[in-house]
């Protein structure tokens, strides 16, 4: 009878710790709807406009696939991929680009530098809402890493208080 009733018990505990194993083994993740993605290009976009610049502005997802790319009329060919590669290398390094740009002049760091796909110019910035990454956006073709970013974080700025967190 005691070894039933320790059977019993052994069961009933291997069910109940069943879905902290299966909760442990998936990851839930968020990401920009494209809608909101598309809003923050276009604040991007139009930021840099007001500034007088002709730029692409790129918006990628979590993983760095690309879900909006926005190119004014007059924006240099080399741009759309440029501003792509910077909103890439910020998601994939969590980080803006301008502070890598930094981080990669140090000798042990500028094999970054040499990595496929890696965009090292200002103007990659990352989409973070509730300490959570979402995604980042890219701007290329102001006179500038600096001038790009800061459009880049107006298109963030017009979509802040849609993120729900």
């Amino acid at each position: 009878m005691k070894t039933h009733t320790l059977l019993a018990m052994a069961a009933v505990c291997a069910l109940a710790s069943a879905p902290s194993r299966a909760q442990d083994a998936t990851v839930a993740t968020k990401s920009l709807n494209p809608e909101i993605a598309l809003d923050a290009a276009k604040a991007a976009l139009n930021d840099c406009r007001k500034r007088g610049y002709q730029v692409s502005v790129a918006v990628v997802d979590r993983s760095g696939t690309p879900q909006v790319m926005l190119r004014d009329r007059f924006a240099g060919a080399h741009t759309p991929p440029t501003a792509t590669g910077k909103a890439w290398t910020a998601v994939s390094f969590k980080s803006n680009t301008t502070d890598l740009v930094a981080a990669t002049q140090a000798p042990a760091m500028q094999g970054l530098r040499q990595l496929p796909n890696v965009v090292l110019i200002g103007g990659g910035v990352v989409i973070e809402a509730g300490g959570t990454m979402l995604g980042g956006i890219g701007v290329s073709g102001a006179p500038g890493g600096d001038a790009d970013e800061a459009c880049a974080k107006a298109g963030i700025a017009a979509i802040s208080d849609k993120l729900d967190f």
